[in-house]
């Protein structure tokens, strides 16, 4: 877990307040679950050419960065790259009305759409990772509901619904190629294996079923060489 401060001063209060923030109310939590073991039991303060390069050396993951805007866009541009995945992140910006109402905004992290939109073109295989445009998608709508929570109870349902049915393909090797490996699916076969578990949840009655994953096979992790050229 690493905090990030950017080069420029007038970010410096960034750090400052996140560091306060997190020493008194989630410090003890992280310690107790080992989540700073790696870091001397305290966050890390990086600044952003030292981030750019560490996250060249992480790719293995098991890392979190707390970022300002300007530095979290051109971070989760590297973190995808270096994927080759059109992100499995999101960036989530919190504010609040003059009123005290919270504003929120969800977006995906940035990567390599466009490269595999020209193979479509070409009439090649892809095979896209949704993660971080389908969870920025959904964290929108429940905020929506939340807002006007006439309709909450149903938009939950769909929105629950949905992250599990995506959450389920990639843990029961049914995921796109950069992460499940080459006996991934591709771009199609990955939408309408979601689509047929999204119809089975919805035609439930009751509250929408988390997946657990008690029954799910170990998938080995692609190699770097199959992350960087997947096809």
């Amino acid at each position: 877990m690493s905090g990030n401060v950017t080069v420029f001063k007038w970010q410096e209060g960034f750090w400052q307040k996140m560091k306060k923030v997190f020493d008194a109310e989630y410090k003890d939590t992280y310690l107790k679950a080992g989540l700073l073991d790696k870091t001397g039991g305290e966050l890390v303060h990086l600044i952003s050419d030292a981030a750019t390069m560490q996250i060249i050396r992480w790719t293995g993951g098991g890392f979190g960065m707390a970022c300002h805007n300007y530095d979290g866009d051109m971070l989760t541009d590297e973190v995808a790259q270096v994927h080759r995945s059109p992100g499995f992140i999101t960036s989530n910006l919190v504010g609040k009305n003059e009123d005290g109402s919270l504003i929120k905004e969800f977006e995906a992290s940035h990567g390599t759409v466009a490269d595999l939109w020209h193979m479509h073109l070409r009439g090649e295989e892809t095979s896209m990772n949704p993660l971080g445009m389908v969870v920025a998608l959904l964290g929108a709508m429940d905020h929506a509901a939340a807002l006007n929570p006439a309709a909450q109870a149903d938009v939950t349902k769909f929105t629950v619904s949905v992250r599990e049915a995506v959450y389920e393909a990639f843990r029961t090797g049914k995921g796109t190629r950069d992460l499940t490996g080459p006996q991934g699916l591709t771009t199609e076969q990955f939408v309408d294996w979601v689509a047929d578990n999204l119809a089975k949840r919805m035609a439930k009655d009751g509250p929408p079923e988390v997946f657990t994953g008690e029954e799910v096979p170990k998938v080995a992790a692609p190699s770097k060489k199959l992350r960087r050229k997947y096809q």
